[in-house]
C-alpha cells in the first residue's frame, strides 16, 4: 500500500515548498523544523494502521470509552538524515522504543557505490509493528538493506516506511524485495539522476541538516 500526501492539498505541501527551496534550504533551523514537522504529519497518517483496543477513562464526570493503541510501535531511523523525523515521530508515539541503523553510500567511481550498514542498536522486533523511517527514498538499497540489518533482531510482523520524498524507482525496488510492507511519503518525484540522487527532490537531506560530511 502506498500512501501519498501530495495527491490531495494540506499543509504539508506548504513544507515541502519550503523544504525544497535551495534558499530557504540555507536556514538549517528551517529546514530541521519543516522536516520535523512532515514528520509529525506522516506519524499521524502511520496511526491509522496500528491495532486500537477499547479502554475506559474516567473522567470528573464519568467514564468514557476511547480507542488506544494496543500494541505500541518501534521507530526506527536510518542515521544520519532519519534522526530530526525520528524525533517528530516520537512526538506522537511517546511510548514507543527506538531502534537505529546506520546506512551511506561508499562511492568508488562517479555514479558508482555500495550501501554499507555498519551500525545498529535495536530492541528485540519479533512480531512487532516498525516504522522504518528514511527522509529519501531513491533507489531503495539502504531501506532494503537497513531492514535485512534489524531482522536479526526479530523479524516484525508489520513494516510500515516513512519518507519525506520517494522516487518511482525506488518505490518499485521496495515493492519488489519488500512486498508486504506499506509505505507513507510527502511526495512521489520521477527522476533519480546519474548519481542515484532524487529528481526534482531537494538535495542531501543530512547534510542540509546538519552540515557537510567529509
Amino acid at each position: 500500500m502506498l500512501i501519498n500526501l501530495s495527491e490531495k492539498n494540506s499543509i504539508v505541501q506548504h513544507f515541502l515548498a519550503q523544504i525544497r527551496d535551495k534558499e530557504i534550504q540555507k536556514d538549517a533551523l528551517r529546514f530541521r523544523k519543516n522536516l520535523f514537522r512532515i514528520a509529525q504529519i506522516l506519524a499521524y497518517e502511520v496511526s491509522k494502521q496500528l491495532n486500537y483496543e477499547t479502554k475506559t477513562v474516567t473522567t470528573p464526570l464519568a467514564n468514557a470509552e476511547v480507542n488506544v493503541i494496543n500494541n505500541q510501535p518501534i521507530v526506527c531511523s536510518i542515521l544520519r538524515a532519519g534522526l530530526i523525523m525520528h524525533e517528530g515521530f516520537l512526538d506522537f508515539f511517546d511510548q514507543s522504543d527506538s531502534a537505529f541503523v546506520s546506512a551511506y553510500r561508499k562511492h568508488s567511481a562517479p555514479g558508482e557505490f555500495e550501501i554499507v550498514v555498519e551500525y545498529m542498536a535495536s530492541p528485540n522486533l519479533q512480531d512487532k509493528t516498525v516504522i522504518l523511517i528514511d527522509p529519501m527514498l531513491a533507489t531503495g538499497r539502504s531501506m532494503y538493506l537497513a531492514y535485512q540489518a534489524i531482522c536479526k533482531h526479530g523479524v516484525p510482523a508489520k513494516v510500515i516506511i516513512a519518507s519525506l520524498i520517494a522516487s518511482e524507482q525506488g518505490l518499485v525496488y521496495i515493492n519488489r524485495f519488500m512486498p508486504k510492507a506499506s509505505i507513507i511519503t510527502a511526495a512521489v518525484d520521477k527522476d533519480l539522476n546519474e548519481n542515484s540522487y532524487i529528481v526534482p527532490g531537494l538535495g542531501d537531506a543530512g547534510d542540509l541538516a546538519y552540515g557537510i560530511k567529509m
